[in-house]
């Protein structure tokens, strides 16, 4: 990946130079190997610190929210899921395309650096495998779908086989064998609340569970209020999820996330059908719950 980070370095500088972006977003490397984060190069002397490598797993397109209010032009690294992330923002009007130089990076699959963090501080019992990270082997979109540039030769997505058919054994259980098992799965919930702070289609300026006056949902752990909590979220999601994954991987008590979104990205597709959110960009779109029309369908009322 050596190759890739010096043809983004390289972009980057030219852009700079060039005097067509304020800043540029990509990755840096963090004090131990498996710890590459964020970053931001504000001018051509940063660009030597953008890495690309096996633990670039962060979705940069959520750091756009931090420029949505900004005039800054700005150049962002994207790999195939990221891009998605993109094409989420443009939608919600959170940015717009002339801002943005995007360089395009098709994914090979990155590795968990919270994998690589349990191994290093010794609290797994056994070493865990060096491998992919799990969203990587369920990824459909490894390329990136809207960019300016490309960097490196296209990848094949690594999804195999039916990625709904844990969502179709939770179909076939009865309603009370459903409702035992959310509950039991929302009952490890701490209300960190990591899965929204890095979920890039978590875009609202004032989050309904941050409201106070009306409390909207509790904040107890509680069953109950961990429950509406989900159910609230990922209801927000519905039509809008680009399944990076990333609200499942940070989760600090192995919720299985993906599974719910997973749901919706199912029934969404059957009821409106057309590509999955942030597949394609085509300005002035929307996302299908995200659309009323007066002579809308209403059967379901």
């Amino acid at each position: 990946m050596k190759e890739i980070t010096n043809k983004v370095q390289a972009i980057a500088a030219k852009l700079f130079e060039e005097g067509k972006i304020d800043v540029f977003l990509a990755w840096e490397k963090g004090e131990l190997n498996f710890k590459t984060k964020s970053y931001v190069a504000r001018n051509a002397l940063d660009v030597k610190n953008i890495v690309f490598d096996e633990y670039s797993i962060y979705n940069v397109s959520n750091s756009l929210l931090k420029f949505r209010d900004s005039h800054e032009r700005i150049g962002i690294a994207v790999k195939g899921c990221d891009s998605r992330g993109i094409v989420r923002l443009l939608e919600d009007l959170q940015i717009k395309r002339d801002r943005l130089y995007i360089v395009g990076i098709p994914c090979p699959g990155m590795k968990d650096p919270l994998a690589a963090a349990r191994n290093h501080g010794g609290f797994s019992k056994k070493q865990e495998e060096d491998g992919l990270a799990k969203k990587c082997l369920d990824c459909i979109q490894p390329n990136p779908v809207i960019y300016d540039e490309l960097v490196g030769p296209e990848q094949s997505p690594r999804q195999q086989g039916d990625r709904f058919a844990r969502v179709k054994e939770i179909e076939q259980m009865s309603a009370d064998e459903r409702y035992k098992f959310w509950e039991d799965t929302f009952s490890t919930c701490i209300r960190c609340y990591a899965c929204r702070q890095v979920c890039v289609a978590c875009d609202c300026r004032t989050c309904i569970f941050d409201e106070m006056k009306p409390q909207w949902v509790g904040r107890e752990n509680s069953s109950t209020d961990n429950m509406m909590y989900h159910l609230v979220k990922h209801s927000h999601m519905a039509g809008r999820c680009i399944e990076c994954g990333e609200c499942e991987r940070v989760c600090p008590v192995n919720i299985p996330l993906m599974l719910l979104n997973r749901k919706l990205i199912k029934d969404v597709g059957t009821l409106f059908g057309g590509p999955e959110a942030g597949m394609q960009y085509v300005e002035g779109s929307k996302p299908p719950l995200s659309v009323y029309r007066e002579n809308d369908p209403d059967s379901f009322l």
